[in-house]
């Protein structure tokens, strides 16, 4: 039957309780405890049952249950405080005179992937829960922020395994009409839908609108009946394989996100890409500076990056994604005449030697050109990211890349368990959430008793283990297994050994295998009788990664060996609400990624908050966190340059670890039913991400380095017709022209010999400016420790003056150098335009001696 008209019916909440039905189209209910109550209150079996999807439960409760509730005095008093909260958290207006932000200006964070729950499935891993995280502590601290990413009709895809263990993928279509979403809405108050030129034709999108918290996350969506096939199918799935599709997502965030904003009304003060996939999202915005303000390109190029923020989570080059330049001509052609630039000048801003029309168009390159607030997600990856992309800036040593780093944090209030948050509110106080501003609270984690603390966990293991066999039994049921294998099943695993996760996406450099290595010596550990331990594994491989595929394969291979000793579980269809269990109900948390290709490893961190110890090679978050008293390291942060020597190495610490470290400790219970020593690292681990890894120390860490600064020169730079950003335009133009005149000759020292710690000594160097003026740059004297032949290590600078104008453009720049250190030292001199740290750090703009 195809001729048929459609209507829908919704619940008749009773008048009493119709703030349900405000709470449930607003996300802030995921990470309000008391606020998700109200619904599993209500019926706990269908409120699990919906997938924890409040619109979805809601159509499922029956009437006469409604209408119970509706009267029950407990029920409505809770709602009431809930309600309450909301207003306050949520709806309350916010005057704050000492923010950047005036009412109405905003910061844009776009994203490809959001992870803000698991009922809305438009994220593939660690980067879109990063992305919602980012959302929920921008809406608790009231940082005015606004999300804007793609929504995926098949989202990520869902992880089947074969009986023989091997992963296959499933694409559910979802729902659009159970999911709090609502039709943005443009200035005139109709439902809006932006069109953008895309590689293979118009793209047009419908916009629509998901509240998180105070924050509002807008989805641009070509599902629609005016699109042809290949356009529609732009959004149907999360990371489309061919790179055409990809390209077409990425134009649609970027230009489409940004026409978006325009047309709702919202010019934002910064904007922050999320990855390089956002980067079109520059062009756009000079296009909309340009029309807007009235100045040429090339003041436009001096305002846009001074107030945008880039963030690369990929610490491997080949990650990035880098388009054929024929396919990118078509979204670049419409801005020729905006810009008054010729196609290939356009093109050139996201290629390192343009413009080249065989040269394809690199997206981490065109957004390293489109900002200056540049970051890692953690140190030893800002460190990764500053030698990998070091050629960029030529000239320029590697330590001194303008890419910085801030440490991911993790959104506490989403992933802490329910008994822990109970101690929280009654040892720490009812904000313990904020707890990275509240230092006081961090220090009364020691106030929470042993016992229980220890209670609290054991409850969240025995939560773990019993939803670890309903998954196994249902995967099971669901392969036709023997009676045998089910009956196992609901007995698999033990409520008082040693358990330790590994959850994370299956890519190889992940070494989820590792622990196979030596498998006698691991069923030594498995089947110990005094000291057991068992293993928790869960997680996806790409769809197109066979190798992590094989991966899965053989640990569900080895867990049905005898070696295995029914201790060693795969658990299938890893996702948002697996991970909850794992991180708050395991003992111990594995990470054993190869150096240094972990970015941050955030999944250790939501273990960590929930008393569950790390062992992990040192790399991402842990290179910084990691203290005897936290956890274990795995090895000592070596990098090998052959990978299975590597592996063969770190192995086996893996193994003299467990079994000299880990296992004896959490099993030292000469005082009682409680290891001091394992109560003591969940403590310490539980203290270090409240005060160290949260996401609202990462969001102030954002609002205090990058956000603040760049809302204070978005002010400047355009204030007065934008005189200032017309003024550094001219300084360019001018270095540019007149930069190859500069000639630096080597220093001289004023006394031979060597030196005493304490004394000093002038080094003068002549310098031929041309036609520049010593104000227009600066002279610096580089020095540092040498340790091999012409490499000198972790140099610093003296700022040097003009002692003398020789004429003829020609000075004699002078500096005192104080020996602070012992040691052999080298020393050279350069050349770098004076101005902001976006001028100074120009391409190709720095001379050496």
């Amino acid at each position: 039957m195809s001729n048929f008209k459609t209507f829908q019916v919704f619940p008749n909440i009773p008048e009493s309780l119709k703030f349900l039905e405000v709470l449930s189209m607003n996300f802030w209910w995921s990470w309000k405890r008391d606020a998700s109550e109200l619904f599993r209150r209500i019926d706990p079996y269908t409120w699990d049952k919906s997938g924890r999807n409040p619109i979805v439960f809601l159509t499922q409760i029956p009437q006469q249950r409604l209408e119970q509730i509706a009267t029950d005095n407990s029920y409505l008093a809770h709602l009431k405080e809930v309600e309450e909260e909301f207003n306050f958290r949520v709806q309350r207006e916010i005057q704050n005179p000492y923010s950047p932000f005036k009412p109405n200006e905003t910061i844009a964070y776009f994203s490809m992937e959001f992870g803000i729950h698991e009922s809305l499935p438009l994220f593939a891993g660690g980067l879109g829960i990063l992305a919602g995280d980012h959302l929920k502590s921008a809406s608790d601290m009231e940082i005015p922020l606004t999300g804007i990413g793609l929504l995926f009709r098949r989202g990520y895809f869902r992880q089947v395994l074969s009986p023989d263990g091997m992963q296959q993928e499933e694409y559910p279509e979802t729902d659009y009409y159970h999911l709090p979403i609502t039709r943005a809405l443009d200035q005139t108050g109709k439902e809006l839908r932006i069109r953008v030129d895309g590689p293979d034709g118009l793209i047009q999108a419908d916009v629509w609108r998901i509240n998180v918290g105070r924050v509002r996350l807008y989805l641009l969506d070509t599902n629609l009946f005016e699109n042809p096939p290949l356009i529609r199918n732009i959004t149907a799935n999360l990371y489309a394989g061919d790179a055409k599709t990809r390209l077409s997502q990425e134009v649609l965030l970027g230009i489409g996100g940004m026409r978006a904003l325009e047309a709702l009304g919202i010019y934002p003060k910064v904007c922050h890409m999320n990855e390089g996939h956002c980067a079109f999202c520059g062009l756009e915005r000079l296009a909309q500076v340009i029309s807007k303000y009235g100045v040429d390109f090339k003041t436009a190029m001096e305002i846009v990056p001074r107030i945008t923020v880039f963030t690369t989570h990929t610490p491997v080059a080949a990650g990035h994604d880098e388009f054929n330049a024929d396919h990118v001509l078509p979204v670049l052609k419409p801005f020729t005449e905006i810009f008054n630039l010729p196609v290939e000048d356009i093109l050139a801003l996201g290629q390192i030697n343009g413009p080249d029309l065989k040269q394809p168009v690199s997206m981490f390159v065109l957004a390293m050109h489109l900002s200056q607030f540049r970051n890692g997600v953690s140190e030893l990856h800002g460190k990764t990211a500053r030698h990998m992309w070091a050629h960029v800036w030529p000239g320029i040593p590697s330590d001194e890349v303008p890419i910085s780093h801030i440490t991911n944090g993790i959104h506490i209030s989403s992933f802490i368990s329910p008994e822990y948050a109970i101690l929280f509110d009654r040892y720490l106080g009812p904000d313990w959430y904020m707890a990275s501003r509240i230092q006081q609270n961090i220090y009364r984690i020691e106030n929470i008793p042993d016992e229980e603390l220890w209670w609290a966990h054991e409850l969240n293991r025995a939560r773990l283990i019993n939803f670890c066999r309903n998954r196994m039994v249902s995967r099971f049921k669901r392969q036709n297994a023997p009676m045998k294998t089910i009956e196992e099943a609901e007995t698999i695993l033990d409520n008082d050994v040693l358990t330790i996760g590994f959850a994370r996406r299956f890519a190889t450099y992940k070494r989820a295998d590792l622990l196979l290595k030596d498998p006698i010596r691991l069923s030594s550990m498995l089947g110990s009788e005094d000291r057991p331990v068992q293993f928790i594994f869960s997680g996806k491989a790409h769809p197109k990664d066979n190798e992590g595929k094989e991966i899965i394969r053989r640990l569900i291979e080895f867990s049905r060996s005898h070696l295995a000793k029914n201790r060693i579980i795969f658990l299938e269809d890893y996702d948002m609400n697996v991970a909850r269990f794992l991180v708050q109900g395991a003992d111990a948390w594995l990470n054993t990624p190869r150096r240094p290709f972990e970015a941050c490893g955030t999944s250790g961190m939501k273990a960590a908050i929930n008393g569950v110890i790390n062992i992990s090679i040192l790399d991402g978050w842990w290179y910084e966190g990691y203290s005897d008293s936290a956890g274990w390291a795995i090895g000592h942060g070596d990098v090998y340059t052959d990978s299975n020597y590597q592996d063969i190495i770190e192995s086996q610490a893996l193994y003299n670890v467990l079994e000299n470290d880990v296992i004896p400790t959490f099993y030292n219970r000469k005082s009682g039913d409680v290891s001091p020593l394992w109560l003591n690292r969940m403590k310490v681990s539980m203290k270090l991400i409240m005060s160290r890894f949260c996401s609202m120390k990462m969001i102030d860490e954002y609002d205090r380095k990058f956000y603040a600064t760049a809302a204070m020169r978005h002010d400047e730079l355009l204030a007065e017709n934008a005189r200032e950003a017309a003024d550094i335009a001219r300084r360019v133009r001018r270095y540019r022209l007149l930069w190859n005149q500069i000639k630096v000759e080597m220093p001289e020292r004023e006394r031979s010999g060597s030196f005493k710690v304490g004394e000093s000594f002038k080094i003068t160097s002549k310098v031929t400016l041309g036609e520049l003026l010593p104000e227009d740059v600066e002279v610096e004297l580089y020095y540092g420790p040498i340790k091999l032949v012409e490499n000198l290590e972790s140099g610093q600078t003296e700022t040097m003056s003009v002692r003398e104008n020789i004429g003829n453009g020609v000075y004699l720049f002078e500096c005192n150098l104080a020996c602070k250190y012992s040691g052999r030292f080298g020393f050279t001199v350069r050349v770098k335009p004076r101005g902001d740290e976006r001028l100074k750090t120009t391409p190709y703009m720095i001379t050496w001696a």
